[in-house]
């Protein structure tokens, strides 16, 4: 006598999924607490994406799973509502038989600055002060519409290959009109809230800027502000202690510079800067501190060339030296982009030497060259580049900082302003020129 043997199919819900709604998945990239990041492509944009599949709550306390839901439901809700160069954005969001997902930029080869907050790995003091710039022009851009993160920390701030930052991770930001299923109570990373976090009051944007402050504190020292042996003890700390000066730890890092984590981790908010874009402003100061002192010979260099530029044939002397401590001296070689087509920033640009191809849509529409200028869309807070600007040679360009150029006199200011747009309504009146029959 025989018996059949039945062989039972694997279950289904056992293997790993290969696709979420219209995205194939590639590759499993990494793991989070609240899920699975998978590598994909949007065949449609022609573009890499990560996809965040939440886990199952299957299995879990219901109070987890309700986190979960709440997490993923704050993070769709950020779908296209953040567009800024520093902000990861997310690009979709679904649900698709009781699994949830997060469609966010795929970036490759990124790391995030956790992995430079160890004492062999830091990163030089002007890195961090420009990557800490970046962060709080991001956090201005985001306060600005309304949008709180609540869990700014190394982590969450992803360095992409080039050297640029993206904020990440809003599953417990407050965001407008989220009051149904927003994360109430003390909720963040304990080592980088702020005071009023830990006592669960209410938060501002002032909140995230003191996290930030924890943040930069930790990248220049390679040591978090606040160390203890249990929670209760640390939480404490976060509230009436102040962590060892930088200086003691890190003597290389100036005195401007701590004063400025300094005040943004300030206990009471009130006391901190007022906004992202004041904490980018001061950092912005102390940037160009650092290079005066470092490069007092290349700066009187840089005031001999732009005195015989064009640009500059109206400018005083101390009002050259004034755009100078807002701008950055860049050079690039040819074929390399100067700004891309797209792109959000807030700097104006003006050429120093060599020539540039202005592209739109990937075809030149026009030159460049000394003393010519462009970045007129940052007069407009917001506006996305409306042409990539590439260098055609070995190329030298004045970067000036909107941000700082506010500092400046106002004298230097309206200067500057008349210059550029003077300079902007010759190309465009050559460009009709040129096209009239």
């Amino acid at each position: 006598m025989s018996s059949a043997v039945s062989v039972r199919p694997v279950a289904e819900a056992a293997l790993p999924p290969t696709r979420i709604g219209k995205y194939v998945l590639v590759k499993e990239v990494g793991q989070g607490s609240t899920g699975v990041v998978h590598l994909s492509h949007d065949p449609y944009y022609g573009r890499d994406v990560a996809i965040k599949i939440y886990k199952s709550s299957a299995g879990v306390e219901p109070e987890q799973a309700v986190l979960w839901r709440k997490m993923f439901l704050s993070e769709a809700h950020m779908v296209g509502l953040l567009q800024h160069p520093n902000i990861l954005p997310i690009y979709d969001a679904g649900e698709e038989d009781g699994r949830c997902y997060i469609v966010t930029e795929h970036i490759h080869g990124a790391r995030t600055l956790a992995n430079y907050c160890r004492k062999e790995h830091l990163l030089r003091v002007d890195a961090v002060v420009e990557l800490m710039f970046k962060c709080a022009k991001a956090l201005h851009y985001a306060h600005s519409r309304g949008v709180v993160h609540r869990d700014i920390k190394p982590s969450n701030l992803m360095l992409t290959h080039d050297g640029d930052v993206r904020i990440i991770d809003f599953g417990i930001a407050l965001v407008p009109g989220s009051e149904d299923w927003r994360i109430d109570g003390v909720a963040g990373s304990p080592s980088y809230m702020s005071p009023e976090q830990v006592q669960g009051h209410a938060l501002g944007p002032a909140s995230d800027l003191y996290s930030l402050g924890a943040v930069m504190y930790e990248l220049l020292t390679g040591s978090r502000p606040f160390r203890a042996s249990n929670l209760g003890k640390l939480l404490h700390q976060v509230v009436y202690s102040t962590p060892p000066p930088i200086h003691m730890v890190r003597p290389e890092v100036p005195e401007e510079l701590e004063a400025v984590v300094a005040m943004a981790m300030q206990k009471d908010p009130s006391r901190r800067f007022k906004s992202g874009l004041d904490f980018a402003a001061a950092l912005t100061r102390v940037h160009q501190k650092l290079r005066i002192r470092s490069d007092d010979l290349e700066g009187a260099e840089h005031f001999k060339v732009l005195r015989m530029l064009n640009f500059f044939h109206d400018f005083s002397h101390g009002e050259i030296h004034e755009v100078l401590r807002a701008s950055a001296w860049r050079e690039y070689v040819g074929g390399e982009e100067i700004v891309k087509e797209g792109d959000i920033d807030d700097r104006f640009y003006v050429v120093v030497a060599g020539r540039c191809r202005v592209e739109r849509y990937g075809v030149r529409v026009g030159n460049l060259s000394d003393g010519d200028c462009f970045g007129e869309t940052s007069y407009v807070p917001g506006a996305k580049r409306n042409a990539t600007v590439r260098a055609a040679e070995p190329v030298t360009v004045l970067r000036v900082s909107a941000t700082l150029l506010e500092q400046a006199s106002e004298a230097c200011q309206l200067r500057f302003n008349k210059r550029f747009l003077q300079s902007l309504i010759g190309r465009l009146q050559g460009v009709e020129r040129a096209a009239a029959p």
